[in-house]
């Protein structure tokens, strides 16, 4: 077995309390920085074109897209921020100090427990649309909904700050040599407040919008030319809701499948420790997350498309261009 004296250290000039400096392949490495890049600026670019086509065009500026563009914001910063933190993670030791280590977590915590509350929020939109739509005009406001992202932001921050006082407070206190990052949660009761219950809220709500949906769907392929012009407005409005509520029924099953699997593994009781290849897995597929949902919007919803072409032909620098019809 290798001593720390034969072995290759994260500080040799700390024999003793230096960790070992367990080194990947010099291919392997490369490879790893071109795709944390290449998926930093693609995650970056992406999010930057929803944030600047929900905020341009004004026939966007919608309580739905309102919740889509706190998503955006929220992406864009794991795509800024986050994934170029992300890139450290293919080091074999870590020598931004304590502190970072700790701020390292906090960034990306608070991201995910801002995306969290916009998808519960978005899951409530769609509910009350679908199962209520003559009262989702007065219960779902503009004023209500940018209050409510408000509030989810500083919940965010307040939380994840809360979670990891001990670590801020004394950083590197749970290190056990110098190159190492680890932090410490009480993980059973962060998955609780941060997984279960908004993804259980956001299942049963979901749920509830699929049998509304399922019973709209017969009742519009029922629908016969004697119904009341009423009625006829009504099933048209939520032929629309139906649409936007798939779609974004999508974006919370995208949501679920990245993030469930590393609230898996951490509420197995497992250390967060950076160097790990399944640290890095876990924390790639998170942060791949950001980057599919602009691509599902471009996918689903034509308003996106147009809006990128206004955008990418500097079209929305013309006079008067926030009124373009774009749906």
């Amino acid at each position: 077995m290798e001593t720390n004296e034969e072995a290759e250290l994260c500080f040799p000039q700390l024999l003793n309390i230096s960790c070992i400096k367990h080194m990947r392949p010099h291919f392997e490495t490369i490879l790893l920085y071109m795709l944390m890049s290449f998926f930093s600026l693609l995650t970056v670019f992406l999010n930057l074109l929803v944030i600047i086509s929900i905020s341009h065009f004004r026939q966007l500026h919608t309580p739905t897209n309102l919740l889509l563009l706190s998503l955006a914001v929220s992406d864009f910063l794991v795509g800024l921020i986050v994934m170029a933190f992300q890139i450290f993670l293919t080091e074999p030791c870590w020598l931004l100090g304590d502190l970072f280590c700790t701020l390292y977590y906090l960034l990306p915590f608070i991201t995910i427990s801002a995306s969290v509350g916009n998808m519960v929020m978005i899951s409530v939109d769609r509910y009350v649309a679908i199962c209520d739509p003559l009262q989702y005009p007065t219960k779902i406001t503009q004023k209500r909904v940018q209050i409510s992202v408000l509030l989810c932001w500083i919940y965010s921050v307040l939380y994840n700050f809360l979670i990891l006082f001990d670590n801020l407070k004394q950083p590197g206190r749970y290190n056990s040599c110098y190159g190492e990052c680890v932090i410490n949660i009480i993980v059973p009761v962060d998955c609780v407040i941060t997984l279960i219950l908004p993804i259980s809220s956001i299942i049963i709500l979901y749920m509830r919008v699929f049998v509304v949906a399922v019973s709209q769907a017969r009742s519009m392929r029922s629908h016969v030319a004697a119904v009341k012009l009423q009625r006829s407005v009504t099933v048209t409005v939520k032929k629309s809701e139906l649409k936007a509520a798939r779609t974004l029924g999508v974006v919370v099953a995208v949501f679920l499948m990245c993030y469930c699997p590393a609230y898996c593994v951490s509420f197995s009781g497992y250390d967060l420790m950076v160097g790990s290849s399944a640290n890095f897995f876990m924390y790639f597929l998170m942060i791949l997350n950001s980057c599919l949902n602009p691509l599902i919007y471009a996918f689903f919803y034509p308003w996106f498309r147009n809006s990128v072409k206004l955008i990418v032909t500097l079209q929305i620098l013309q006079p008067h261009s926030c009124e373009t019809n774009i749906l």
